[in-house]
């Protein structure tokens, strides 16, 4: 049975032709491409490189960024539903196109120069190049300030050292934002693979996102020519501000895997025989699967009205914030449940819940974990900050 979106409250009624061409289209994507091939490239612990320049086809790297650049030029309602849909097939490949698009290519229109742009933009568009961000490190991580990377003017270059930790495409990448510090000061650079001293190393041995590239940076000694530095922001407003765009994509992103979750279950519930019934027709069941669908229509709705508040000039991060900790702790219950729902079956890779499910663990923790959105939140709403004494 192929898939059906859920729309319990008419969703599609407050969505334009081009926003349902643009799910559409990649459902079909992700149907066709993607959970074809997900499950082996996961057991192997494998990126589908040959996706890349599919999904620069369809034009979501930088999806919302002006077509000057070879970019597509749409709405953020556009970005979110095609994020959507692209989790719905994994959290691995949204990832690898929230990185390209929220972390990469954001930052580079956002604060780079003109040749940065010229050079990088449509590249990066095309799926030609892969980028990757650089702000985590192996002792700051929620505390991104305490950054110990950092960059020395020299002569006629910067010479940049440390390390950056959990680093989606870093292995695979053509160029590297990287936040640094420069005279106790937040800047960014951009720093290109080959350049000596510079290396990305693969982090292997995980249990989630295993279709997916995670990574370490390390930077020893890498002189950068002065053209590097990205001139339009300093602090760390401009990582943050990067944070931002990916955790308003995840917002959505997950939405697709709690929606791939409760149509399997849905299915499965339907079709599964015990004591001479489907199990669907059993009270604790349905408990479940209305719960799925109540909690997926609510961040439904919230996506659609944060993308609206976002296409119109007016949202605030901690917004975003509290979509992404709702709709991440939604996801994974979700999943979790419907791991349940498919009984032993549920741990098999003929079903894609327990992959759902271990991704979505990362995904609840990266871009700022469940505590951390609390507190932001928590500060906006009483105006005393509770993060450290």
């Amino acid at each position: 049975m192929g898939f059906r979106h859920p729309d319990y409250f008419n969703l599609d009624e407050l969505l334009t032709d081009e926003e349902k061409l643009v799910r559409q289209t990649v459902s079909d994507f992700v149907d066709d491409e993607v959970l074809p091939i997900i499950e082996e490239h996961a057991r192997a612990g494998t990126f589908p490189m040959h996706l890349v320049r599919k999904i620069g086809e369809l034009g979501l790297f930088g999806i919302t960024l002006p077509q000057e650049y070879g970019c597509a030029g749409l709405n953020n309602i556009c970005y979110g539903l095609a994020m959507q849909e692209l989790e719905r097939g994994d959290s691995g490949i949204r990832s690898f196109a929230s990185v390209q698009s929220s972390l990469v290519m954001y930052p580079i229109y956002s604060y780079g120069s003109e040749e940065q742009k010229r050079k990088w933009l449509p590249l990066l568009a095309k799926g030609e190049a892969i980028g990757c961000f650089g702000l985590t490190e192996p002792d700051y991580g929620s505390n991104p300030s305490g950054m110990v990377t950092n960059a020395r003017k020299i002569d006629g270059c910067y010479l940049l050292n440390g390390a950056k930790m959990w680093i989606t495409n870093g292995t695979l990448a053509d160029v590297a934002v990287v936040w640094a510090k420069l005279d106790g000061v937040v800047r960014g650079f951009l720093v290109e693979k080959g350049m000596k001293g510079f290396t990305a190393p693969e982090m292997k041995g995980k249990h989630s996102l295993r279709a997916s590239v995670t990574s370490e940076l390390v930077f020893q000694d890498v002189e950068l020519p002065e053209s590097s530095i990205l001139p339009g922001v300093e602090g760390l407003r401009g990582p943050l501000s990067c944070l931002t765009q990916a955790r308003y994509g995840i917002s959505w992103g997950v939405v697709g895997a709690a929606m791939a979750c409760y149509d399997s279950s849905l299915n499965y519930a339907k079709s599964r025989v015990q004591f001479d019934r489907p199990i669907a027709g059993f009270q604790l069941t349905q408990d479940k699967l209305v719960y799925m669908l109540n909690e997926i229509t609510k961040a439904q709705l919230l996506c659609w009205r944060l993308g609206h508040i976002k296409d119109n000039g007016t949202l605030r991060p901690q917004q975003v914030s509290l979509a992404k900790r709702n709709n991440c702790e939604m996801a994974l219950t979700i999943a979790r449940m419907s791991r349940e729902i498919h009984g032993a079956n549920g741990i098999l890779d003929e079903y894609p819940v327990m992959r759902h499910a271990a991704n979505l663990e990362s995904v609840k923790t990266y871009e700022g974990t469940h505590e951390m959105h609390t507190l932001i939140l928590g500060q906006d709403i009483t105006g005393l900050a509770a993060f450290a004494g």
